[in-house]
């Protein structure tokens, strides 16, 4: 199996823009035969706390039909990133697309302290099961604190999904991190980062691929949309800029 992670330069709060900017991604991934992608952290929106409550949505909003009708019709899994509406909040989320399966949301389970006032927490970690080989997301500060991989192992991950939102800063430490995740646990581990300002940083890409034995075999750089794609057999990544 290939599985994929993107990097995009999402645009401030332009939802039919980004989502024109996935569909590129999306296509280049089934391209190279890819059977999964994943895209950053409010990939759908760019990484904007305080736009978050107006730009919102749920995982049936209508602007969304088109990705699950490409995973119908060319069978790749899609997970890409957006504000979610709860009753009493926003949460953010991760909205997977899978071929003819009804749609879910993963929604951030560990907040970091700046996104407490615009955020709730998520509640419950899933897995995305894909040609039997179970992969469990996390969303950006909660991957990099030790609980979230102790649990996705625990729920029986074998592969560890990071779909972020970093600066320099923040990806330094993930180099530090994540391959002690894929050592530990012995589950490689993929991070899907962005490029440009966000927020008030700018994110760095820098997406990469560790193997099970925490080695680095995959590294895009700080500048440019693109795939990483990594053959779960070989271990081998292929890496496309678009």
């Amino acid at each position: 199996m290939k599985i994929s992670v993107a990097q995009i330069r999402p645009i401030k709060g332009n939802i039919s823009g980004n989502i024109d900017r996935h569909k590129r991604l999306i296509d280049l991934a089934t391209s190279c035969k890819a059977t999964v992608i994943f895209f950053p952290e409010l990939s759908l929106t760019s990484y904007e706390p305080e736009l978050a409550k107006e730009l919102a949505i749920n995982q049936d909003d209508t602007r969304l039909d088109d990705f699950q009708q490409i995973s119908d019709t060319t069978k790749i899994a899609i997970g890409l990133g957006a504000p979610t509406k709860t009753k009493t909040g926003v949460q953010i989320s991760m909205i997977i697309f899978q071929p003819d399966k009804p749609r879910q949301t993963y929604s951030k389970q560990l907040l970091h302290s700046d996104e407490i006032p615009y955020f709730e927490n998520g509640n419950q970690q899933i897995m995305l099961t894909v040609d039997n080989v179970r992969i469990a997301p996390a969303i950006c500060y909660e991957s990099l604190q030790p609980d979230h991989a102790d649990q996705a192992s625990k729920l029986g991950a074998d592969i560890y999904v990071a779909s972020v939102a970093k600066s320099q800063n923040g990806v330094s430490k993930a180099m530090i991190h994540y391959p002690e995740v894929a050592r530990n646990y012995s589950m490689p581990v993929l991070m899907s980062n962005c490029v440009g300002f966000c927020d008030n940083f700018t994110s760095v890409g820098l997406s990469s691929v560790w193997t099970k034995q925490g080695k680095l075999v995959g590294q895009l750089d700080d500048k440019n949309e693109g795939l990483l794609l990594f053959d779960t057999v070989t271990e081998e990544v292929t890496r496309q800029i678009l």
